[in-house]
């Protein structure tokens, strides 16, 4: 299942909120123009697969799209935020083979930091265009992670179920854009299960917006109650709660994955 909108689609949603999010406009106008060069990696990619079809594992495939993410470096190192657009920089003088280890420490499961962005972004397009083409993607999964791909999720949703009583919650992957349900009372991350290490947090400016964090990993998802926001794009509409995530930081939580504005 997937919950992820066309590029077209969350572009047009970030230009939206940054018309209307004063604040998070910068971050917002940032993750447009990634989202629209994502979506010309993904076109070329899904041109590439129809002639020589992608086999799943970036090792084997990053001849196929390493060419096509200087541009999304170049858009990063001149509109991103200054860690980010200094890494990108950087990245842009990499050797193809120094380039395709970053891409397979991501894919590993290592974190960089801000590096792990640009992985993502990276890989975001090429992953999708695997989904796109039925390919199985070449990567380890565990419980908690994206069930199609092994991605962490960037944002949760919360809507109720026509089946049963009660709302349930469901976790989107930062990497392929899949949805799957998850426990509303276990950490994605650690998979802690005590009710009294699972504090949730709120704030009226944002009614839809909820933190779902853990005591004992010190990590959180935002969730995005869709029957308050019917019109979210969660993967979007995450940056317009940006004082949110600056204030689980001062508090000493980390986002499991971190959200598209850079």
């Amino acid at each position: 299942m997937s919950g992820a909108a066309s590029y077209d689609e969350r572009r047009a949603r970030a230009l939206r909120l940054a018309d209307s999010y004063a604040a998070v406009a910068g971050p917002l106008r940032f993750a447009a123009g990634l989202f629209r060069l994502q979506a010309r990696i993904a076109r070329a990619l899904a041109e590439a697969h129809a002639v020589r079809p992608l086999s799943g594992h970036p090792d084997r495939d990053s001849d196929r799209f390493l060419g096509l993410g200087e541009g999304l470096l170049t858009f990063t190192e001149s509109e991103g935020p200054p860690e980010l657009a200094e890494i990108a920089r950087a990245r842009r003088a990499d050797e193809p083979d120094t380039a395709r280890s970053r891409l397979l420490l991501y894919w590993g499961g290592e974190r960089e930091g801000a590096d792990d962005f640009l992985s993502r972004a990276l890989l975001r397009p090429y992953v999708e265009a695997l989904a796109e083409a039925g390919v199985v993607p070449d990567r380890s999964r565990r419980e908690g992670h994206c069930p199609v791909c092994g991605g962490r999720p960037i944002v949760a949703v919360r809507e109720g179920d026509p089946a049963s009583p009660g709302i349930y919650r469901g976790l989107i992957c930062g990497l392929c854009g899949a949805l799957w349900r998850f426990s509303r009372t276990r950490c994605p991350s650690c998979l802690e299960e005590e009710p009294a290490k699972l504090p949730l947090f709120q704030a009226e400016l944002y009614p839809a917006v909820r933190l779902d964090a853990c005591e004992s990993c010190r990590l959180y998802v935002k969730s995005i109650d869709l029957e308050l926001e019917r019109s979210a794009l969660p993967e979007v509409d995450d940056l317009a709660s940006l004082p949110m995530d600056l204030w689980a930081v001062r508090e000493g939580y980390r986002r499991i994955e971190p959200g598209w504005g850079g």
